[in-house]
Order: structure tokens, then C-alpha cells, then sequence
């Protein structure tokens, strides 16, 4: 009853950390709105900045302090920051028309939920795994499933807050569960247990294997096509498409849904179709979308939202797989290696969140172009899958 409990503990915290992952992206719409917070295309994907930055540098801490302070403390650490760049959003609200004041503390707020996104979803991921030892790929495959389902659930509840007047409300509902979820979490043992741990030979315990660096490379590459869907969607239905801010919402809802949906679907079929090839094919489907996203005429709205339906099933499994393979293969780094691919698929979410505003901005380039440029990225991604999946045993 205990583990169960845990369990829930566990892939409920999966659920929250999704939705307030994407409060911020789901609100581009008042961000950019002149009447409210009045960011331009440049200051909007500086916003994201810290929070990259911060996601990186506490995902690679994390690893460490888990050893003197547990995961159970690194998690608690999570939801606490998490916690506080919800209040910080909702502080922002009272002074959104004095802009500077207003923009730097949405810098804070994101800076907390990079923090909050670096301590939480690697300290989630141990936990999955070490709970299902024999099923890692599955554990891992529905934990993000259900941060999927969070991140779809953003922009849905945005959209409801933004027809009663109060978009704050988004922020405000998601710090109370955060409330919730920590004050449960203490009473929790939450213990990882020596199934995370294996043993290490005292030789070159503390080296880094080469292989890390190809699941490095790839969930970098893999950060930058989802950040490009997850963060400029709704933008993107805004300036080309002029959609309205309802519609704006629905296909980032869209996006995110079939990122979950996907990751459900995968999880379930895992006995007939091989993850090997699941990670291979993926890509190409997150190319496909990027062509089709550049290409859909502007008075098409409709085959955009397809493209982002497209993209969202491409994104879908390839983050969970790309952890469980590499916790699977290296394992004289396990404990570490789910923190040591965030830090790289945020690193890629950096590179996309910040790059796309100065483009547009500064050299004038539309985001028909970005999104289309953006194939060479998934095409890159597709091409270094082989090289992901061609390990089969466990490495050092």
C-alpha cells in the first residue's frame, strides 16, 4: 500500500510538472497582447532563457546532490521552485503594464521553473524506473505520457480562464496543486532504492562513457523540433494564420495532446513494435510536420493544426526512449544519466525558445521559414537514431 502510494505520488507530480511547464508558452498570447505585457517576438523568447539555463545547471547538480541529500529532497526542491514561479506569474499579473518591472519578474518566475523542471522530472524519471525495474521503458514511456498530459492541459484550461477574464487563474490553480502535491510528498518515503544504483567498478567510476554523448547530441536536436511546436504554436496560428487567441490554444492543446497520445500508444503496442524502430521512424514524422507546418497556406488553418497533430505524435516517445536507452545501456552512470539528458534536450529548448525571436525580429525571417529551416534539425535527429539504438548491451 505504501509503494502504491508512492507510485501515484510519483506519476501525479508527472501530471502537475506538465502543466505548469507549459503555462507559460500556453499565455504567449498575453505576453505578446500590446494591451497587457506588450513583449515583442525578442523579449518573449528571452523570457525562456533563465529557465534553459537553469534547467541545464540543476539537472546536472542534481546528480550530485542526490548523493548527500536524496532524491526525495532533490524532488521536494523541485516542487517547492516550481511553486514559486507560479506565485511569481500570478505577481506579474498586478504590474503588466509597467513593463520592465513586469518582464523581470517573469525572468524570475522562469528562472524558478527551470530550476523546478531541472530537480523534478530527473528525480521523476529515477523513481519510474527503480518502481518497475523489469518494465523500465514502460514505466518511463507512461511517466512522460502523463507530463504530456499536463502540457495538453495548459492550454485548454488557459483558454477557459481567458473567456472568464482571469488568465491568471491558470497559474494560480496549478500553485495549489503544487501546494497539495508537496505537502503529500513529505509524508511519502520515496525511496529509489538500490535498483538505481548499480555497481561500479572503483576504475574510472566517475568517467563520463562515450556513448553518453550521442543520447547527449540527440535529445538536444530532440529539444529544439519539440520547443519549436511547444513554445511558438500558438504564435505561429496568431501571425500566420491570424488566428484568434481560442484557436491559438487549441493547437497548442493539439500538439501537446498528441505528444501524450503518442506516448500511450507506444507504451501499449511496445510488445508488438519494437522501441528500436519506434525511435527511428519518429523523426521522420517530426520532419514531415515541419515541411507540412511551412508549407499549409495562410487562409488553411485547419491543415495547421494537422501539422501540429503531426508533430505532436513524432515528439511523442522519443524523449522517455532516449532516457530509458541510455539508463539501459550506461549503466555505471544510471543514476545520473536521466539528469545529463534533460540538461541536453534543455539545452535545445534554449537554442529554439530564444533563437526564433531574434530571427524574426532582427533578420526579418518569417516563421513559415524557421519552421521549414527547422526540417534540417529533424532530419539530423533521424540520421542519429541509428546510432542511439545500435547499442543492445550494457555499456560502462
Amino acid at each position: 500500500m505504501a509503494r502504491r502510494r508512492e507510485i501515484i505520488t510519483v506519476y501525479a507530480a508527472g501530471l502537475i510538472q506538465g502543466v505548469a511547464l507549459v503555462t507559460f508558452p500556453a499565455a504567449s498570447a498575453v505576453f505578446t497582447n500590446p494591451k497587457e505585457y506588450g513583449l515583442s517576438s525578442t523579449n518573449y523568447g528571452s523570457m525562456f532563457v533563465p529557465q534553459a539555463i537553469m534547467a541545464v545547471v540543476s539537472s546536472l547538480l542534481a546528480s550530485g546532490l542526490r548523493s548527500r541529500l536524496g532524491t526525495k529532497c532533490i524532488y521536494l526542491l523541485g516542487l517547492l521552485s516550481n511553486l514559486l514561479a507560479m506565485g511569481l506569474l500570478v505577481v506579474s499579473s498586478f504590474v503588466m503594464r509597467e513593463h520592465a518591472m513586469a518582464f523581470g519578474i517573469l525572468l524570475s518566475a522562469t528562472t524558478c521553473m527551470g530550476i523546478g523542471f531541472g530537480f523534478t522530472v530527473p528525480a521523476l524519471n529515477t523513481f519510474a524506473a527503480a518502481f518497475f525495474p523489469k518494465k523500465v521503458d514502460k514505466a518511463v514511456l507512461i511517466l512522460n505520457a502523463l507530463l504530456g498530459l499536463g502540457t495538453a492541459l495548459a492550454p485548454v484550461f488557459i483558454a477557459v480562464f481567458l473567456g472568464l477574464g482571469i488568465w491568471w487563474g491558470l497559474p494560480l490553480l496549478v500553485g495549489a496543486s503544487l501546494l497539495g502535491l508537496l505537502l503529500f510528498s513529505f509524508g511519502q518515503a520515496l525511496k529509489e532504492g538500490a535498483k538505481t544504483q548499480p555497481a561500479q567498478s572503483h576504475k574510472g567510476k566517475n568517467e563520463i562513457p562515450s556513448r553518453f554523448w550521442i543520447f547527449a547530441a540527440f535529445a538536444l536536436l530532440y529539444g529544439v523540433c519539440e520547443t519549436m511546436n511547444g513554445n511558438w504554436a500558438s504564435l505561429y496560428m496568431k501571425k500566420h494564420f491570424n488566428a484568434g487567441s481560442s484557436l491559438a490554444s487549441i493547437a497548442l492543446a493539439i500538439f501537446w495532446g498528441m505528444v501524450t497520445a503518442g506516448r500511450i500508444l507506444f507504451a501499449a503496442i511496445q510488445k508488438w513494435v519494437p522501441e528500436k524502430m519506434v525511435c527511428r521512424v519518429l523523426p521522420l514524422v517530426v520532419a514531415a510536420a515541419f515541411v507540412a507546418s511551412a508549407c499549409v497556406p495562410k487562409s488553411e488553418s485547419s491543415f495547421g493544426l494537422l501539422a501540429f497533430a503531426l508533430a505532436g505524435l513524432g515528439c511523442s516517445a522519443l524523449l522517455p526512449l532516449t532516457i530509458s536507452f541510455a539508463q539501459k545501456e550506461l549503466t555505471t552512470i544510471a543514476a545520473s544519466v536521466a539528469g545529463g539528458v534533460i540538461a541536453f534536450y534543455q539545452v535545445g529548448y534554449g537554442v529554439a525558445a530564444f533563437g526564433a525571436g531574434p530571427l524574426q525580429k532582427g533578420a526579418g525571417v518569417g516563421l513559415d521559414t524557421i519552421y521549414g529551416g527547422t526540417t534540417v534539425v529533424a532530419l539530423a535527429m533521424a540520421a542519429l537514431s541509428w546510432v542511439v539504438t545500435r547499442g543492445s548491451r550494457p555499456r560502462g
